[in-house]
């Protein structure tokens, strides 16, 4: 990538964008970051391609009906309850 791949109008755009006002040193440092940013993503290119996919495997547990709590075992430790039900705050 060339050295100009990112220029101060271009970040000026891009603040403008956002509604950001940057002042001239924050936009060459940003330019310089935007930069260096883009030609670490070129780094990217030199990857060579997988040429399988990779073996996956499901770690779930299968699907399984059990049997539920009880009523009582599961109100055990709720703050609050009425008629078997968990009760929580008035919410409006």
């Amino acid at each position: 990538m060339s050295e100009d791949a990112v220029t101060p109008e271009a970040v000026r755009h891009v603040a403008a964008l956002a509604r950001v006002d940057l002042e001239d040193d924050e936009v060459d440092q940003f330019t310089e970051q935007f930069a260096d940013i883009l030609a670490a993503f070129e780094t990217l290119d030199s990857v060579p391609d997988v040429e399988t996919d990779a073996d996956l495997t499901n770690v779930m547990r299968a699907d399984e009906v059990r049997d539920s709590l009880e009523t009582n075992a599961a109100l055990r430790n709720a703050p609050d309850s009425e008629d078997d039900y968990f009760k929580g705050p008035n919410v409006s």
